[in-house]
């Protein structure tokens, strides 16, 4: 009920008119009885579109992580994928493997359509990769055909890892029905089963014009994965070397700025101590030149003094008697010593 709700009333009729969906050889799909559809597996959508252009409901194999999230969120999103006919699949591989394949035959044996992507996963790259043979030993158990569809552009419109698509026209196209009843018994034949699984990969290959590649999708995914985990890594040990050598001249530069400093002091110290050394050399050639100096006024001063002495004596020697007479006038005149003299001769 929930499934035609959602395709003719709530998702499919505005999905109709934004992308409109177009679809060739829709009359290559029964309408009664069961059957398997083999499709290419380009994005998200591929469950969403390929349901519209089919009158029948179509069922569709899932991740059960899908179903079993937690929360409102966890129950809204298993209720979308119930609604868009599709049931939760362990692909965990060994028993889940036959789990998912009891599945898939309890949809057939209701009559249904049941549809499968043979590439297990979406492609990585728009190209078409190696189917698994699981299609096969499911279409040999249930006895029913298998239908190739391929879809076109779903890659386009919603890229893979894009929630919001892009509004344009994607389409599919539905090959003709394959018919392998002629190995029904030889469902556990393994040639057998990559027989089958490769001419419904070329029936694809035919209907959607993609590239070949004889290579599981799955382990492309894987080495790419592992490519970008080892660029990752290596990008991070570059980023770590990069930052240890940044380490490295930081630490470089502060030594050799300490070292820098120490010999700028040390020179600046040497030039300080030559400077006071200079200028205590200075100091004592002035001092040297003032005591210098002071003895050479202090010469001169005494040279002044003893040549104006010396003038002062001489200018005594010079100078008048009382009675006006000089020295020497008086020493003319002076009583001899003897008593006698030109006034006593003349007695």
């Amino acid at each position: 009920m929930l499934y035609w709700f959602f395709k003719l009333v709530l998702i499919g009729p505005v999905l109709r008119v934004l992308f409109r969906p177009y679809a060739e050889g829709v009359e290559n799909v029964p309408t009664h009885g069961p059957a398997i559809l083999a499709s290419n597996h380009l994005s998200f959508s591929d469950s969403i579109f390929l349901p519209l252009m089919s009158s029948r409901r179509i069922t569709f194999p899932a991740k059960s992580d899908y179903f079993t999230q937690p929360g409102l969120k966890g129950r809204l999103k298993a209720a979308f994928f119930r609604g868009t006919g599709q049931i939760p699949i362990d692909r965990s591989g060994g028993a889940a493997s036959q789990v998912a394949m009891d599945a898939g035959l309890a949809v057939l044996r209701r009559g249904e359509l049941f549809c499968i992507y043979p590439e297990g996963t979406r492609s990585p790259d728009g190209r078409l990769y190696k189917g698994k043979t699981g299609i096969a030993r499911m279409a040999l158990t249930a006895g029913v055909p298998v239908i190739p569809v391929a879809m076109i552009d779903t890659d386009k419109a919603q890229p893979t890892g894009q929630i919001i698509p892009n509004v344009m026209q994607v389409g599919m196209k539905f090959g003709t029905p394959m018919d392998f009843s002629e190995y029904e018994d030889r469902a556990d034949d393994h040639e057998v089963l990559r027989h089958i699984t490769d001419e419904i990969m070329a029936a694809l290959r035919e209907l959607s014009g993609q590239e070949y590649v004889d290579e599981y999708a799955a382990t492309v995914k894987e080495q790419i994965a592992a490519a970008a985990e080892n660029f990752i890594a290596a990008a991070k040990a570059e980023t770590a070397n990069v930052q240890a050598k940044a380490s490295d001249f930081v630490a470089n530069a502060k030594a050799e700025s300490a070292n820098v400093g120490a010999n700028v002091q040390a020179k600046a110290s040497d030039f300080v101590a030559s400077a006071k050394a200079e200028g205590d050399r200075a100091q004592a050639r002035a001092e040297e030149f003032i005591q210098a100096a002071r003895a050479e006024v202090d010469q001169r001063r005494r040279r002044r003094a003893d040549a104006q002495a010396g003038d002062d004596s001489r200018e005594t020697d010079d100078s008048p008697t009382v009675d006006g007479r000089t020295r020497d006038d008086a020493a003319d005149v002076a009583p001899d010593s003897s008593g006698t003299g030109s006034d006593a001769d003349e007695r």
